[in-house]
Parts: structure tokens; sequence; C-alpha cells
């Protein structure tokens, strides 16, 4: 399953798999749209960080990009939990006399 936190409603929806025509089932807006992607930065050159994607004009409309990847898709909570006890691990630890 594939989480996806809409950017025009906030809510969280879990997708079998998020196609061109899918729609948050909350506000009906496109599921697949720059906006909802990792790869999405407003500040970015074509507002996009992945270098051979093509150019999107509408960013909050449905496209063809085959880079899409869900915001919640990128996240590892359990990687992030183990870097985090890595890191209390390291700083807790007493030095030596």
């Amino acid at each position: 399953m594939i989480q996806l936190i809409c950017f025009h409603c906030g809510e969280r929806s879990a997708h079998n798999a998020i196609e061109r025509t899918s729609e948050c089932p909350h506000c009906e807006r496109d599921a697949k749209a720059c906006v909802n992607c990792k790869f999405y930065e407003e500040n970015h050159h074509h507002q996009c960080r992945e270098p051979q994607a093509e150019w999107v004009r509408d960013k909050e409309k449905s496209n063809f990009c085959e880079y899409f990847l869900s915001i919640e898709t990128k996240k590892n909570p359990k990687k992030t939990d183990d870097s985090l006890s890595a890191l209390e691990k390291l700083f807790s630890a007493k030095k030596p006399s």
C-alpha cells in the first residue's frame, strides 16, 4: 500500500497504486500531481528535483510523469528509529576518565 498525504486537504489515504486517474478520497483532487510528489520543490528549476522529469505546466493537475513518488513513500520509520537509537547511544555514552 502507498500512503499519501494530500497537498490540498492534508488528509492521509492509502492506495494500491497511484495512477494518473487516482484521486484523493477526501477532497477528490488529483492524487498524481506534482504537489504530491517527493521531488516537488517550489524554488527549484521547473519546481522539480528530478533532473530527467519533463516539465509539467500545472503542478496541481494529474500528469504522466514516470518519476512520481508519493511523499509518504520516501519515509522509512524503522530506519529513522534505528538512526535515532544509534545517535542516542553515541551521545549518551560515558566518556573515559
